[in-house]
């Protein structure tokens, strides 16, 4: 086995051996014993090869719907609003019903199939079939000019309908496998002794995956760019990147089962009497049940305050800027590129922060590493919307460096992004996931398929219905006079959005942290030992 020859050459502690100090360089940068590694980096792997397909899908799904016809970055909003939500609860449910009926194991293979599955069909059935499955472009373009602008981007949606249903897969990608399927598993499996040093070398390893993501959307995005004339550039980008994906998926399933097949049989790292999630005769909790605890549950409700919080604010700022970035690069081989470069970037910042994250775990207390996000969103997300509000001021100034408000606006957001994205990676995902290790077996499978499918799916759609309510609204003919509504004219309703979002963000922060302390029974509210 492939494992097995890295793994080997590691030395393999039995139970009775003495646990070292790390010295200082291990301890900062791989504080893991040796004999750990046969766990921890499987792990990291799966962890690597499935935030390879988020960033991936991310910058395809992005790219793919904003420069389709007739469509912009407003369009998103309501994917998010009328599209996503809707299947983040469906696949809630039948997730929820999947955890009573099958085994953990079972669940997983089952869960990433069907995604592996649809992106492989559509890369290599569906894109090239586009005229079959959408109406004519010119057709979409009569009726978002003859009836109201307040629904010309549900009507953008409707034309590309195969784009949108794609966009929902992706974003269900980064919920279902990302937050959910890995997370959920890493919880069951690790103690909490090793969950403070291997939750931050799993999202260190990860990073690297960010890096390998922008690099591959570079690559096939320019290399598409010397196709002969007649064929379609983005989908010879599409179809290689698709492929790739499904690769990638299949190789996590791989891992998953190497895990399970010769580390959780490993009395060192998995010692309880049945593997985890093993299928039960009866369920103890239905997703009703399950939901109404999260609903009734302070601690619990403060998690999914956090995650949706979270959602909000990016979001709010990420729109707006994929605005500024279509206006730059508008199509969608450009597009993607841009973003691949954009990725990359966010890996080399994550791989920083992360390093110093994982110190500041150790280091620190809970509450100092899980409000850093939310104090950094609002500082950086403050510089950005003052600067689109006031952009007009800058004009001379930015004229006389070469460049121009737009270009400004990409590389303001595209910065400040970078540095939320890091920061998000580092610390707010490692002690979100912290805050789950107190709870019971149950509750950290039902509890958290809530928490982190609505609740991460619901602070995304908060955010896009306040944009697509903002949209509509300021979209009737009394307000537009028929002139086209986009989000940078509501730049100042949604700079008030991110400010009282991040002030609640912070006060949830605080009192989570409390809650962990009294659950864990310290005086402070440390991490749990």
């Amino acid at each position: 086995m492939i494992f097995w020859e890295v793994l080997k050459r590691f030395r393999i502690m039995s139970d009775t051996d003495t646990m070292p100090e790390f010295g200082k360089m291990r301890k900062f940068f791989f504080p893991i014993y040796g004999f750990e590694v046969k766990k921890a980096l499987p792990m990291g792997l799966m962890f690597f090869f499935i935030l390879f397909n988020y960033t991936c899908l991310r910058n395809i799904k992005d790219a793919m719907m904003i420069t389709a016809p007739n469509s912009g970055a407003e369009a998103i909003s309501f994917i998010k609003t009328f599209l996503v939500m809707p299947g983040a609860v469906l696949f809630t449910l039948l997730y929820a019903k999947g955890s009573d009926t099958m085994s953990n194991e079972k669940l997983f293979y089952v869960t990433i199939g069907f995604f592996i599955i649809f992106f492989g069909l559509f890369g290599f059935v569906i894109y090239p079939n586009l005229n079959f499955f959408h109406p004519a472009v010119d057709t979409v373009a009569y009726w978002q000019n003859h009836y109201s602008q307040s629904i010309r981007w549900p009507l953008a949606i409707l034309g590309n309908w195969t784009f949108a249903l794609f966009f929902v897969m992706a974003e269900l990608w980064g919920s279902a496998t990302l937050s959910l399927l890995f997370w959920q598993f890493a919880n069951q499996t690790c103690k909490t002794s090793e969950a403070k040093r291997f939750y931050s070398f799993f999202g260190l390893l990860a990073q690297f995956s960010l890096l390998l993501a922008g690099k591959v959307a570079d690559y096939f995005s320019n290399i598409s760019l010397n196709a002969p004339g007649g064929v379609d550039p983005w989908g010879i980008s599409l179809r290689w990147l698709m492929g790739i994906v499904v690769v990638s998926g299949l190789i996590i399933v791989g891992i998953y089962r190497w895990i399970y097949k010769y580390v959780l049989t490993d009395k060192r790292f998995y010692d309880k009497p049945e593997l985890p999630g093993a299928k039960k005769k009866k369920a103890k909790m239905g997703f009703w049940q399950s939901m109404k605890f999260m609903v009734t549950s302070p601690y619990l409700g403060l998690i999914a305050a956090l995650v949706i919080c979270y959602g909000i604010g990016v979001n709010v700022i990420e729109g707006l800027w994929k605005g500024q970035v279509k206006i730059s690069h508008p199509n969608a081989n450009v597009f993607a590129a841009f973003m691949g470069r954009y990725s990359f970037n966010t890996g080399i910042a994550s791989m920083v922060v992360m390093i110093i994250g994982g110190n500041i775990l150790r280091k620190f207390s809970w509450f100092t590493a899980a409000v850093i996000t939310p104090a950094l969103t609002l500082i950086t997300g403050s510089l950005f919307f003052s600067f689109i509000i006031w952009r007009n001021d800058f004009v001379n100034i930015l004229a006389q460096i070469g460049s121009n408000p737009v270009a400004a606006a990409v590389f303001i957001g595209a910065a400040i992004l970078i540095l939320a994205k890091a920061t998000k990676y580092a610390l707010f995902d490692l002690t979100k996931e912290m805050a789950y290790i107190p709870l019971d077996d149950e509750m950290k499978v039902k509890g958290k398929v809530v928490v982190e499918v609505i609740g991460g799916r619901l602070g995304k759609a908060s955010g896009a219905w306040l944009q697509a309510g903002l949209l509509m609204i300021f979209g009737l003919n009394v307000f537009s006079g028929g002139k086209k509504v986009e989000l940078i004219s509501l730049a100042p309703y949604l700079f008030g959005i991110l400010v009282t979002i991040c002030l609640l963000w912070m006060l949830a922060v605080q009192a989570l942290s409390k809650k962990i302390a009294a659950v864990t029974s310290t005086k402070q509210p440390q991490l749990p030992n």
